[in-house]
């Protein structure tokens, strides 16, 4: 399998500058016309003299433009949620989260993914993101590699994926090969596949067991998708790796009880996160953490269950890390 950077969650596949076209327009007229179709690409010819507007204006204008987006997301939320409730059943037995998709949309999956380990106390190779180009791409732009089916076949073979994982494409347009073609291997292949865009019937949304298209309207500047699309996207995405691992029990009510704490700040999270949930002295706090080697959620356990180190270590894998099932089995 081919290994994820711990700092990043990005696949460290290496990429050529180019690639194969695919199943997309065979000439650069075509294209055009295609995405003169799209709604992400639509021309405002209301905001034409937008350059001539006063800072003020254009922050104002924008503003407005972003508040819009959360409406378009709630249409899209029964949808979310029932990819949600299928992405926690196969993580649940051992299956990852691959965010695939090229420019603004694969940083946002890799960001997305990079998150996890630090909040969650996930494994990096849980929640991985994967990016047309490699990690080189998250910085600088790789010439063809959004162009490439082929590319996104290879990069998920060196993952080798497995019926319990779940692919996301993303893509503003929903059209961009890498992301169409990551979501039709990972369904050949059996894993659950998702296909979130921001426009409707897009193919990378009929290509996906789970559609799902935030339609947010024209951007402010011609296809900049990093805008209003940029948005929309990462509040899906927070909820699909949030609240799948709300449904896994790495939360304890609004509590992140599962966070890892990597540094001063977390160290002091982590504290404060004990004393929220059990209301225990400072004293008591740290005897806790002591006696479970800084991990919160046992500390808590222990704390409101009654229990040891080793008994909250062994309900929790019992419980298979819920802590409230866990504190039901101290009063069974």
């Amino acid at each position: 399998m081919t290994s994820t950077s711990n700092a990043s969650n990005v696949s460290n596949v290496p990429h050529a500058s180019g690639g194969s076209n695919g199943s997309s327009a065979s000439s650069s007229g075509d294209l055009r016309a295609e995405l003169e179709t799209l709604t992400t690409e639509a021309f405002r010819p209301e905001l034409s003299e937008v350059d001539q507007l006063s800072t003020l204006e254009i922050a104002t204008l924008m503003n407005g433009e972003d508040a819009t987006v959360p409406t378009a997301v709630a249409a899209q939320l029964p949808l979310i949620a029932a990819a949600i409730d299928d992405i926690a059943d196969r993580m649940s037995r051992g299956g990852r989260l691959i965010y695939a998709g090229a420019g603004t949309a694969g940083r946002l999956g890799v960001l997305d993914a990079s998150e996890c380990p630090p909040t969650f106390n996930t494994d990096p190779s849980q929640v991985v993101g994967v990016i047309a180009g490699g990690p080189t791409a998250m910085v600088t732009s790789v010439e063809g590699a959004e162009d490439s089916k082929e590319l996104a076949a290879a990069d998920l073979d060196a993952l080798k994926l497995t019926p319990d994982d779940t692919v996301v494409g993303v893509s503003a347009s929903g059209r961009t090969p890498y992301a169409v073609g990551a979501v039709e291997h990972a369904r050949a292949r059996g894993a659950l596949t998702i296909g979130l865009s921001c426009n409707a019937h897009s193919a990378l949304a009929t290509a996906a067991d789970h559609g799902i298209e935030v339609v947010v309207g024209p951007e402010l500047l011609t296809g900049s998708t990093r805008l209003k699309a940029g948005t929309a996207q990462k509040l899906v995405l927070n909820m699909l790796s949030t609240i799948t691992m709300i449904r896994l029990g790495k939360t304890y009510g609004n509590l992140m009880v599962d966070v890892r704490a990597s540094n001063e700040k977390l160290r002091a999270r982590s504290r404060r996160i004990v004393a929220l949930a059990t209301g225990a002295s400072d004293e008591e706090i740290e005897q806790a953490l002591a006696a479970t080697e800084g991990e919160v959620k046992n500390a808590i356990l222990t704390i409101l269950g009654g229990v040891d180190g080793p008994t909250a270590a062994r309900l929790l894998q019992e419980t298979k890390g819920h802590l409230r099932a866990a504190l039901a089995a101290t009063t069974g």
